[in-house]
């Protein structure tokens, strides 16, 4: 098992040798800096890159379908709750953040995400996200986007019981970059 930051060298190395080579080149790991997304960018204008991330076809849905009910339910509420194993280190999740990032552009980046209500005691502001992280046991990966109105609520949730759902949607990933042109692409180029 990879530390993220260990992934993240690797990553960027690869991208490297991509972008020499013109190979293509599957990324699977989240929290690069900005420098290393240049670097990654670069790199796609000479081959195909395929990033995203999660890994997992039915989070890529779930984004989507977060994004359609954002703008159908433009005036509610929305909560992230992310469940991980106890030896997860960062926190939120990037899955977290994609979804989160995926409501707010959905939304025309107007929100900020809220990570703690301990430290203040307000009421919610109408423009954030809220984002909460749950650290325990064994679980892989459980995802629930809730969109809070008047009087109802909608929920969606994704839950991973086997990190073999990661690594086919990285197969896929790289099928499907097979014969691509230089590019950046991610897992709604394949779900499409």
């Amino acid at each position: 098992h990879l530390s993220l930051r260990r992934q993240r060298q690797m990553c960027i190395r690869d991208s490297a040798y991509t972008a020499k080579t013109g190979v293509p080149a599957v990324l699977c790991a989240t929290g690069y800096t900005p420098e290393q997304l240049k670097r990654i960018d670069a790199a796609s204008e000479s081959s195909a890159i395929f990033r995203s991330a999660n890994m997992s076809v039915g989070v890529n849905l779930l984004i989507d379908l977060c994004k359609k009910a954002a703008k159908t339910l433009p005036s509610f509420d929305v909560e992230i709750v992310e469940m991980h194993h106890n030896q997860k280190v960062d926190a939120p999740s990037g899955t977290a953040l994609a979804l989160a990032d995926a409501v707010n552009e959905s939304l025309g980046n107007e929100y900020h995400y809220k990570y703690d209500r301990t430290a203040e005691r307000v009421k919610r502001d109408k423009k954030e996200i809220g984002i909460q992280a749950i650290r325990g046991g064994s679980i892989v990966g459980e995802h629930d986007v809730i969109f809070a109105g008047q009087d109802e609520v909608v929920t969606f949730q994704h839950t991973a019981y086997s990190k073999a759902i990661f690594a086919k949607g990285a197969v896929q990933g790289a099928k499907f970059l097979a014969g691509k042109a230089p590019g950046m692409y991610d897992m709604a180029d394949v779900i499409g």
